[in-house]
C-alpha cells in the first residue's frame, strides 16, 4: 500500500498544513504552534517539493491479472521478475526513468532522449509458465537492436528466465520474461 502513496504529495500536504498553522499561530500570538508550524511545516513543505520534482510515477498494469496467473506467480516467479514488478509499480525518486540502469547496461539507452520508456506491464501465462511482459515505447531503437541484445538480457535477468522480444506495433516493443522454473 505504501508503494502507491506519493511521498512528495504527502510532504507537500502535511508541510502546507503545518506551515499555514504556523502563520495563523503567529498572527494569533501563539508561540508554541508558531514554532511547530515554522520548524516542522516549512522543512516538510520544502522536502515535499524536492521529492515531487524528482518523482517517477508508477507504471500501471495494461490488463488485469487473472487469479490463475496469480497462482502461477506464487509458484514460478523468479526473484528478478518479482523485483521488476514491484519496482516499476511504485513511486521512485531520483531516477530518470524506470529500468534506466538496466537499459544502459544492456546498451539500449544511447542517450536520455533515445531511451525506451516503459509504458505498461502485464502478467500472463505462456505455455504453462508465468510471464511478466514489459511494454516499451521505443521509437529510436529498432526491434533488431533489441533482439541483438537478447542473449545479454537472458543472462542479465536470469537465471530461471527466458527472454522473448516482440514488436506488436511500430515504435512499440514487448519484452517478456518467461519463468523456466516450473513446479
Amino acid at each position: 500500500m505504501l508503494r502507491q502513496i506519493s511521498l512528495g504529495t504527502l510532504g507537500l500536504t502535511v508541510g502546507s498544513i503545518l506551515t499555514i498553522v504556523g502563520f495563523v499561530a503567529y498572527a494569533a500570538d501563539n508561540a508554541t504552534l508558531n514554532l511547530v508550524g515554522f520548524f516542522y511545516g516549512f522543512p516538510l513543505l520544502l522536502g515535499g517539493l524536492a521529492l515531487k520534482a524528482n518523482e517517477l510515477k508508477p507504471i500501471a498494469f495494461s490488463q488485469t491479472t487473472t487469479p490463475s496467473v496469480l497462482i502461477l506467480r506464487q509458484q514460478q516467479a523468479t526473484v528478478t521478475q518479482n523485483k521488476i514488478r514491484k519496482d516499476i509499480t511504485r513511486y521512485c525518486y531520483g531516477q530518470d526513468a524506470h529500468l534506466d540502469g538496466a537499459l544502459s547496461y544492456l546498451g539500449l539507452s544511447p542517450t536520455d532522449e533515445k531511451r525506451p520508456t516503459v509504458t505498461g506491464l502485464r502478467e500472463t501465462e505462456i505455455n504453462g509458465a508465468y510471464a511478466l511482459t514489459l511494454e516499451f515505447d521505443s521509437p529510436y531503437i529498432s526491434v533488431k537492436d533489441w533482439q541483438a541484445k537478447q542473449e545479454k538480457m537472458t543472462s542479465y535477468f536470469g537465471p530461471g528466465v527466458e527472454v522473448k522480444i516482440t514488436q506488436p506495433d511500430e515504435n512499440r516493443i514487448e519484452l517478456s520474461l518467461i519463468s523456466t522454473q516450473k513446479e
